[in-house]
């Protein structure tokens, strides 16, 4: 048996709590893995309101990403693991547990100077920002791009991202504070939607011009400001629905105008062979820089840590939106 953060029916942060469940086996070619730490996700929080079923075969426990230790291997796995790994992971479900089991090929190395509590809080919002910029946005040296949700687990990756490819990161942000830390996390520019129009700050930054890319988890209450500071042939890319999907007005006209392109994303529901190619990659381009000494220094950011059994208290804390960064859960 083993702990778990579940919920019976769907429903507030109240309706979580700690259970004993049985302690899943590995698979053909998966690995076992004792859980040190996850983090949570928007999708976490969809989940348990019940908008969000976890996609066919995946395990029902809340959790998109993991860091701890190899505990067990499946049959037929290659061999580049073995127990007693540090190891982070890309899950479909099942992170906020004690034990998970994983496809060897969506498991990574955690950085050496890096603890296994900051290592949870890379796996889903930089693979998610990763898959953004490069397979989707394709972003390009000198390009600006404007982040929506600039302070977010995801937010924060992409801010760095961006500047590891030498492009240039806008965010937007509600607070004073959270404008002081995508700043040094290395925005170059950062608006306040709640104080200012962020359409016209962002063409006043670029001149008139507007961005080349938008990383969009809003959605229907931005798409007239989007449209405005996006630039002629712009890529405006939807993640997320945070403010819901429903739009009224011209934005067929206004996008037809800019030549620009809508382009959506998910990563939680893709196969397990586009999983394991996006984690390759990340591995390969990306994860050097989390080592001491390299440069640029890409850092997760940590918000907050709770355990396990205050998961509840957690899930509350994601929906104040008060979080700067990653909210990270412990196991016991």
């Amino acid at each position: 048996k083993m702990l778990a953060a579940y919920f019976d029916c769907p429903g507030g942060p109240e309706n979580l709590y700690v259970k004993e469940v049985m302690k899943p086996h590995p698979g053909e070619g998966e690995v076992l893995v004792k859980v040190s730490a996850s983090a949570l996700n928007r999708a976490d929080l969809l989940q348990r309101r019940g908008k969000y079923p976890p996609p066919k075969g995946a395990s029902d426990i809340l959790g998109l990403e993991a860091a701890g230790r190899v505990a067990g291997l499946g049959a037929g796995c290659k061999g580049q693991w073995k127990p007693g790994d540090a190891v982070m992971a890309l899950l479909s479900g099942g992170g906020q547990a004690e034990y998970v089991t994983v496809p060897e090929g969506h498991l990574m190395p955690v950085p050496k100077n890096l603890t296994l509590t900051q290592a949870a809080a890379i796996p889903e919002a930089w693979l998610t920002a990763f898959q953004l910029l490069h397979s989707v946005a394709k972003v390009q040296k000198g390009e600006r791009v404007l982040i929506h949700g600039g302070a977010s687990g995801v937010g924060m990756a992409a801010i760095q991202l961006v500047r590891l490819t030498e492009a240039i990161p806008v965010v937007t942000v509600g607070t004073q504070e959270k404008l002081k830390a995508t700043a040094s996390a290395g925005a170059a520019a950062g608006f306040n939607y709640r104080s200012e129009d962020f359409s016209e700050k962002v063409l006043a930054f670029t001149h008139g011009t507007g961005v080349d890319v938008i990383l969009d988890c809003v959605g229907s209450s931005y798409w007239e400001k989007n449209l405005k500071c996006l630039s002629t042939g712009g890529r405006w890319i939807i993640y997320g629905l945070l403010s819901g999907g429903e739009v009224h007005g011209d934005l067929l006209g206004k996008l037809l105008s800019k030549r620009g392109s809508i382009q959506t994303s998910l990563l939680r529901p893709r196969d397990k062979e586009y999983k394991e190619q996006l984690v390759k990659a990340f591995t390969e381009d990306v994860l050097p820089y989390f080592s001491g000494g390299a440069s640029p220094h890409l850092q997760p950011v940590v918000d907050s840590i709770y355990p396990l059994h205050q998961i509840a208290q957690a899930h509350k804390f994601m929906e104040e939106n008060k979080n700067i960064g990653k909210i990270v859960i412990e196991m016991p």
